[in-house]
């Protein structure tokens, strides 16, 4: 992971991460967490957005397959799929969290001919659902051919693994939990004795707490 660590003290330093033990942050879903990113932050940084468009563009080109086209997840991951995409010269194709209840009511929203070779760009991976959601709407409703998520975190959630392994797809994440805690620790924003209760919740979420 080359990009790991530069992208885990980009998120910190500009305040798209933040790390609380007490009290936690809570996730809409309910989920008492230690740690909250919003990497929608970074779109209003220049030089972090750069880096970060740099990091994934060098993944997607690593893979395997080379895309046709590149998807993003409605709505976070728009944008750094339509940055990508535009880096890279491909066309771009976003999925909606849920279909049109008007007019074709479709969930994919582009230009998407059947049998194309499609590379995910997702913002953060948490569950895994939404990427999951977008591989499956590509799949089914565009014809597509979706083997690959890249995104630019992820929390390292076992429940996330279990996703990626039932949906047959591989999540490409250039930064993780893991790395961030050791930039944290080595910031001083995080003392070295709360690592491991921090890096706890990764492994069990819903009993952090």
């Amino acid at each position: 992971m080359p990009h790991g660590k530069r992208i885990a003290e980009l998120l910190i330093d500009i305040g798209a991460v933040k790390l609380s033990i007490d009290p936690p942050f809570t996730w809409a879903s309910g989920i008492k967490s230690p740690i909250y990113c919003d990497n929608r932050m970074v779109y209003s940084h220049p030089e972090a957005r750069n880096f970060v468009v740099d990091a994934l563009v060098s993944r997607v080109r690593s893979l395997h397959v080379q895309p046709d086209c590149l998807a993003g997840t409605a709505t976070a991951a728009i944008g750094w799929a339509a940055l990508v995409a535009d880096r890279m010269d491909l066309p771009f194709v976003y999925v909606r969290s849920k279909a049109k209840e008007h007019g074709a009511k479709k969930m994919i929203e582009g230009d998407l001919k059947p049998g194309t070779d499609v590379v995910v760009i997702e913002d953060l991976i948490s569950t895994g659902g939404s990427s999951v959601h977008t591989v499956n709407a590509l799949r089914d409703e565009g014809g597509a051919n979706v083997s690959d998520v890249v995104a630019i975190f992820t929390y390292e959630l076992l429940a996330s693994k279990e996703k990626e392994a039932e949906a047959r797809v591989k999540f490409h994440p250039v930064a993780d939990f893991t790395a961030l805690l050791k930039v944290a620790v080595e910031q001083g924003r995080l003392d070295l004795s709360d690592m491991d209760t921090v890096a706890k919740f990764a492994q069990n979420p819903k009993e952090w707490m």
